[in-house]
């Protein structure tokens, strides 16, 4: 089986933006599964996107006030097609960002996470990969607003960022 994972972080509704991009509502409405790393800043975009998810998983991020962090945990543990995801919305300085995550995470296959607004795909020595999605509403030093999409076949973990336009 296949599943196709959303990765969202770093939305600052209505912060950065008023509203979520339509590109971004497409996406949810496609995936099997919407996975949102922190940082949300209102209750109504997590309502909105939880509504419109098949399965969702969410965190609390460092912006997040009192009544999210009531409804969202900081580490979200889940399977996906046998591998162990974990997501947490901070992870730290970028140097070393892997092998501290191997200590932090050591029973994972996939560790998702968000903070930077700087999308991230890398493999730590134990094998798990670390993904970022960015930001699909503040694009912080990149080029461009991202999302990411995933695809996860049981062996392996295929990543795709996505331009927010």
């Amino acid at each position: 089986m296949t599943t196709r994972m959303l990765l969202l972080a770093d939305t600052h509704v209505p912060k950065r933006v008023r509203r979520l991009p339509d590109a971004v509502l497409h996406a949810i409405d496609r995936a099997d599964i919407v996975a949102h790393a922190g940082d949300w800043v209102d209750l109504q975009t997590l309502d909105l996107i939880e509504s419109r998810s098949r399965v969702f998983h969410g965190v609390y991020g460092n912006n997040d006030g009192p009544d999210l962090r009531a409804r969202l945990p900081e580490v979200a543990r889940f399977q996906v097609e046998g591998l162990r995801v974990a997501m947490i919305h901070e992870t730290g300085p970028a140097a070393r960002r892997e092998q501290r995550m191997d200590e932090a995470f050591a029973d994972t296959d996939l560790l998702i996470f968000g903070h930077s607004h700087i999308p991230w795909d890398s493999v730590a020595p134990s094998g798990m990969r670390l993904l970022n999605p960015g930001s699909p509403t503040d694009r912080r030093r990149q080029p461009v607003c991202t999302m990411m999409t995933v695809t996860i076949d049981g062996v392996g973990i295929d990543a795709t960022l996505m331009p927010v336009t």
